[in-house]
């Protein structure tokens, strides 16, 4: 049975995606006849805001670089009751979209993320899948919840979702971000495993392993760092107190047999340790409530917002 809801909106945003935009736009189009197909070109220095027009999208532009500014934008000018977020180098199976916003609906969620399931073996390069492994089970570790695969760019939102969600990050780290917004409000979410093809030739990804995967764990410790601040600076002033037990011992051990403390600057260090630790801590519970009033804020944006619901 078809979804009906008044507005579907796909998102498309694109950097250089000539060969394989009008692929996309129409692939969307026949899998979502009714949904407004949305291209916003950041910075493009080839033909994709010509092909992207000329397939039926609406084109939109964002002069700051990188995919968080352009999600970021999107966010903010189009307005729907279900957003449906894809990159636009064809990689993504445009027929899983019906599913996944059945999903969405039938179960009152606000985030389902496409599970990409490779059918060629160009598809996900090897260092790719290692890195999104290592930080799947790292996100997990820290906020409690296992995602399959946290770097999906293809995602179905409810509209609660995406004007509840303040954009921070301004590159490739947005996905992660999606995903943290997402377990910070503990909100109803699923995975449905769709079909994940190789880019069409001519096509180059913009995504580097190595500078794409560190600056995606960044974007984890910041966000543990902001969203659990308690646990972040209680660990750090609790391994700061340990370091200054491990100094202190021996000279509190020398001055009971001898009276004496021999290494002063050893003492002066293990003191100011010490001090530190107990400052990390403080400022960790002091930062801990600021967390929890920011996440009632969001939370009433996101509770302001009607839940999707099936046209009568």
């Amino acid at each position: 049975m078809a979804v009906q809801v008044a507005r579907v909106a796909v998102l498309v945003p694109c950097f250089n995606e000539e060969q394989a935009v009008g692929k996309v736009v129409a692939d969307f189009r026949a899998a979502l006849p009714d949904a407004d197909i949305h291209v916003y070109d950041n910075n493009s220095s080839d033909r994709t805001v010509e092909v992207a027009r000329g397939a039926g999208a609406l084109v939109g532009r964002e002069r700051r670089q990188g995919k968080g500014h352009v999600v970021r934008r999107m966010f903010a000018d189009i307005d729907a009751d279900i957003y449906v977020l894809v990159d636009g180098d064809a990689t993504y199976d445009a027929p899983s979209a019906p599913q996944m916003i059945e999903l969405l609906v039938e179960q009152c969620l606000d985030m389902v993320v496409g599970l990409r399931v490779d059918q060629v073996q160009a598809a996900y390069r090897p260092g790719h899948r290692l890195g999104n492994r290592a930080l799947t089970g790292f996100l997990a570790m820290v906020f409690g919840q296992q995602f399959k695969d946290i770097l999906s760019g293809y995602r179905v939102f409810s509209r609660r979702f995406v004007k509840s969600f303040p954009v921070l990050s301004d590159g490739f780290e947005i996905e992660t971000e999606l995903t943290v917004h997402a377990l910070e409000l503990a909100l109803p979410v699923a995975e449905v495993a769709t079909p994940y093809y190789a880019r069409p030739a001519g096509s180059e990804s913009k995504l580097n392993t190595w500078r794409d995967g560190f600056r995606i764990l960044n974007t984890i410790i910041k966000l543990y760092r902001s969203e659990k601040p308690l646990s972040f600076f209680a660990g750090i002033g609790v391994l700061l107190a340990l370091a200054s037990v491990v100094l202190a011992a021996p000279l509190a051990v020398t001055y009971l047999e001898e009276g004496l403390v021999p290494r002063l600057p050893t003492a002066v260090l293990s003191t100011g340790l010490m001090i530190v630790a107990v400052l990390a801590i403080s400022s960790g519970l002091v930062l801990d409530t600021v967390t929890r009033g920011r996440r009632e804020m969001k939370l009433l944006a996101y509770l302001s917002q009607p839940a999707v619901r099936r046209k009568p």
